[in-house]
């Protein structure tokens, strides 16, 4: 297969992603990354607390479109897929929003279901984890929905989708019952499947590792343990405490409370000890998806 430029666009309810990498000659299948991009649109904060994308944040998701066209111009994108997830998903106007990005971009976003969304973070976990004997539960926390994989022995056994998600927490939008459903779904597991392992996907989850082990490593190890000795060193302190004292931007500040809540929360049910966190995240996996769909070919 010659080389082949790929790029993905996340449209996630916290940050609009892109991800471009190429396939070089000699790389055995390792894509080089060559630019990621992440702009902190929080469009679910429209989204979940009035039904819509608001004008304003419309029209910059169509300039951030525009601006994203121009750069994979510049580095010679050969393909692209772009996928929206919950927020767009739950906005009124999505899909005229959608329209109006294709007319003026030549950009089609997907607005892919939650178990969809699931599977692209799933494709992963061979690529970025060797290991695949045991059990392990892959949990990529967004910010309007938690996409939960269980893999026993290199097997994925179940997909789930919750509506629970950082920015939904913070606008009040999680029905106690979807915490119910959480709980309900994954209690069984922890009894069937011992010994569970959650591999961690999100830029919180990463966040928090570095700021709790203050260097940068991939496949590393965090302990819950670990994990809650900080939530509780950050939960009492000010958004812009949290910005000050650990150098977090403001659009990590906030979300970053409830991203280690619904970890914790997880950890607790299935009784995992630890969370695998290597860099990783849906526009990683939309990729994969791109280059094992052309390998077949």
């Amino acid at each position: 297969m010659k080389e082949k430029t790929y790029a993905a666009i996340d449209i996630g309810s916290n940050a609009v992603r892109l991800l471009i990498k190429r396939d070089e000659d000699g790389n055995d299948g390792h894509l080089k990354k060559l630019l990621l991009l992440r702009v902190p649109l929080r469009l679910g904060f429209d989204v979940f607390s009035k039904g819509k994308v608001s004008p304003k944040k419309a029209e910059n998701l169509l300039r951030l479109m525009k601006a994203y066209r121009q750069l994979m111009k510049i580095y010679s994108v050969d393909e692209l897929r772009a996928c929206a997830t919950s927020a767009m998903r739950d906005a009124a106007n999505g899909p005229e929003l959608i329209e109006k990005i294709k007319d003026e971009t030549d950009i089609r976003i997907e607005i892919i279901p939650g178990e969809e969304e699931a599977r692209i973070v799933y494709n992963n976990h061979v690529e970025y984890h060797g290991d695949s004997s045991g059990n392990y539960l892959y949990v990529d926390v967004g910010g309007g929905s938690t996409e939960v994989n269980l893999i026993s022995d290199g097997e994925l056994m179940r997909s789930m989708s919750f509506n629970i998600g950082t920015v939904r927490i913070l606008t009040g939008q999680v029905k106690p019952a979807e915490w119910r459903r959480l709980n309900e779904e994954l209690t069984p597991l922890a009894g069937k499947y011992k010994n569970i392992t959650i591999i961690g996907s999100g830029g919180n989850i990463n966040k928090l590792y570095k700021m709790a082990k203050h260097k940068d490593e991939a496949h590393s190890i965090f302990s819950v343990d670990e994990l809650s000795r900080l939530y509780h060193l950050l939960k009492p302190l000010s958004v812009e405490q949290r910005m000050k004292i650990y150098d977090l931007k403001s659009d990590r500040a906030d979300v970053i409370i409830p991203a280690a809540e619904i970890f914790l929360n997880i950890a607790s049910i299935v009784g995992a000890r630890n969370i695998v966190v290597p860099v990783i995240g849906v526009a990683d996996g939309i990729i994969d998806g791109l280059y094992a769909a052309d390998k077949k070919k």
